[in-house]
């Protein structure tokens, strides 16, 4: 006969979930204080290249990481109904794929204007293969389960997948964010110094927000 299970143990979603939305607007917040008062800002144009390679850290983290991280977490935590949710949950996935795509052309064109080798590093490869692989799940998505949407019986059998699937690209963009930061703290020489306690910060509330996605998507909404 199998142990009952201790309810001391059980746990919803709701803190874990609240958690990760506070960990995602200190993210934002720490990845902001550095690229704007360490870096020298953000532009499209600028004489400045730094200032074009600063949106691609900007716009990867905001969109692959936290937005497509809060769009996992929309079932979780939208009161609303499983067709608004479902809505919310493709409109935030539109959003950071935009951004990742932005994202990716700021660093292209960093690269190309000042003479650098394109997809040299771990850290390239793995944000190409996420940003990749994160469109087209999101387009195979939208044709299963939006538009036109296919039979009930096969969105039955293709949502398991997708679930799995949209994890593993999620966690690939948090290792391609992590690779990137260190890469980008190797190649500054940060060492002992503000700006490299502020690299080293974004990294682990990445990892944090990471686990806190992870735990958002297994725990159950409410306790009954």
């Amino acid at each position: 006969m199998a142990p009952k299970r201790s309810s001391s143990y059980q746990m919803s979603a709701l803190p874990v979930t609240m958690f990760g939305h506070l960990v995602a607007v200190a993210v934002i917040t720490l990845v902001l204080l550095w690229l704007l008062h360490f870096r020298d800002g953000l532009a499209f144009k600028s004489d400045n290249k730094d200032k074009i390679f600063n949106l691609h850290p900007l716009l990867m983290v905001l969109g692959l990481v936290l937005i497509s991280g809060e769009a996992i977490m929309t079932y979780k935590t939208v009161p609303a109904t499983r067709k608004r949710q479902k809505l919310f949950h493709l409109l935030l996935h539109m959003i950071a794929l935009v951004a990742g795509i932005i994202g990716i052309y700021a660093v292209f064109k960093f690269h190309y204007e000042l003479g650098i080798p394109d997809m040299y590093s771990l850290h390239s490869w793995l944000g190409m293969s996420t940003i990749c692989l994160f469109g087209l799940q999101w387009v195979l998505s939208f044709f299963s389960f939006w538009y036109p949407r296919a039979q009930q019986s096969t969105r039955a059998r293709i949502a398991p997948w997708h679930a799995v699937f949209g994890m593993v690209i999620f966690f690939m963009a948090i290792l391609s964010a992590e690779t990137g930061l260190m890469e980008k703290f190797i190649f500054l020489g940060l060492r002992r110094s503000q700006e490299a306690l502020i690299v080293n910060f974004i990294g682990l509330l990445i990892l944090l927000f990471a686990v806190s996605v992870g735990l958002g998507v297994l725990l159950p909404r409410n306790l009954n």
